[in-house]
């Protein structure tokens, strides 16, 4: 069996109180040690943060990092007195995608050309445009997608058909299934581990993970062995993220660890926390993104600090890697969040991009009222592309994780209820 091996770097240091906080501290040589890595640079960014971090060690490590994000370049400047000039060098993997994106951006235009022309009443054209996107698309969820607005604009049947054989898992799929009376896709897989545990990863610590994902993207690693190493409880989303890129993403994995404190909650909370937690970070508790959100919920800093002055707790960021210390945070933020959105598309909205951005959205005119191709057309012709891909997935994963649970529920009669403000929010009553 292949063997992950792992250079330690102690996390731990002198605690230091400021407000909710309760801050680590890093010395320079801590972090220069960690690979390069988002990992590492939020840590580059603890670092910067420090009352103690002199000048001239700020740049010396800013060199070492991987993506200068806001954060990092206003830390340096306020230890510097000037913005860092320096060309990142991020891990070979990031170039990876690099066609994808530009792949990506070519499909989005004519798919949004598509969408104009739809709103223009122009659906022959539309077709067309949709055709092309199709074409041009790689990935098989776009694909799905533009087969499923041709089923929109065209009422062929033929495109549903052809949805119904897509591996991927998505919005569009189930909608297809749905609309035919049809079973969910098989490669839905919701893996159960026989081992609790694995000694050799610290499922809190970011170098770790940053480690791992060192192996899962150079060229030549055994993906098998590796998600076999993380073949536990307390490491399933990892060996669950191993595993569908393994397979290319031909199955998908809806793992639901952490039962014992889920069970606690309502089946409702318990597939909206998963549903979010899936798109977050695939259930890997030490996550950390390019904006710095952390853990297995991808928290940011800020709301970090607010939930905890709430709670009345001091914290320190690091301790949101630990998934249970995710959850219970996560929840308190959904307590929140459901006293105004009671649609889980909705509420993904406003986990990513803010509740005043969700209430800006639903309540401009003619958005997810009844009407023409909606609430499709609204969900697609959203300006915020994160937050518009994010309630997609969020909202998919929901459906499949109520129906895990043992509550079963339909794609199509739960998304026909966003016109309805009654149902849906109290905003727009």
């Amino acid at each position: 069996m292949h063997k992950l091996r792992f250079l330690f770097v102690p996390l731990l240091g002198t605690f230091l109180l400021t407000g909710v906080l309760s801050a680590k501290h890093f010395s320079y040589s801590q972090v220069h040690q960690m690979p390069t890595s988002i990992e590492k640079d939020y840590y580059i960014w603890r670092f910067l943060k420090q009352p103690d971090t002199r000048a001239s060690e700020a740049r010396a490590i800013i060199r070492e990092v991987s993506h200068l994000n806001k954060k990092l370049k206003e830390a340096y400047r306020k230890k510097t007195g000037a913005y860092p000039r320096i060309k990142p060098t991020p891990p070979r993997y990031y170039f990876a995608d690099k066609h994808k994106w530009e792949n990506r951006a070519q499909g989005n235009y004519a798919f949004k050309k598509a969408i104009a022309l739809v709103q223009k009443k122009q659906l022959t054209r539309a077709a067309e445009q949709f055709h092309a996107a199709y074409r041009i698309y790689e990935e098989r969820r776009e694909k799905d997608k533009c087969l499923f607005w041709l089923y929109l604009v065209t009422k062929k049947s033929n495109y549903l058909d052809e949805l119904k054989g897509s591996y991927s898992i998505n919005m569009y799929t189930l909608l297809a299934a749905d609309m035919t009376k049809s079973k969910y896709p098989k490669s839905i897989v919701a893996p159960k581990m026989s081992r609790s545990s694995s000694w050799r990863i610290d499922v809190t610590d970011p170098i770790d993970w940053a480690k791992i994902k060192q192996q899962i993207y150079t060229k030549g690693s055994d993906l098998e062995a590796l998600a076999e190493d993380c073949a536990t409880e307390e490491t399933v989303g990892m060996h669950t993220y191993i595993k569908a890129r393994a397979c290319k993403n031909t199955k998908a994995y809806f793992p639901m660890p952490y039962r014992n404190i889920m069970k606690q909650f309502p089946v409702e909370r318990q597939a909206l926390i998963y549903a979010i937690a899936r798109q977050e970070s695939r259930f890997v508790p030490a996550s950390v993104s390019r904006s710095f959100a952390l853990g297995m919920m991808q928290f940011m800093p800020f709301l970090i600090d607010h939930v905890a002055k709430q709670k009345g707790e001091r914290i320190d960021y690091d301790e949101i890697f630990d998934p249970y210390k995710a959850i219970e945070y996560a929840n308190y933020h959904l307590d929140y969040l459901t006293k105004y959105l009671y649609h889980p598309l909705f509420i993904a909205y406003a986990y990513n991009g803010g509740i005043g951005f969700t209430k800006r959205l639903i309540r401009r005119k003619g958005n997810f009222r009844p009407g023409p191709f909606e609430p499709y057309l609204s969900m697609e012709k959203m300006s915020n592309v994160e937050a518009r891909e994010y309630g997609k997935k969020v909202l998919t994963n929901y459906v499949i994780y109520m129906n895990l649970l043992g509550r079963p529920m339909r794609l199509l009669p739960f998304i026909k209820t966003l016109t309805d403000p009654y149902q849906t929010d109290r905003f727009r009553k």
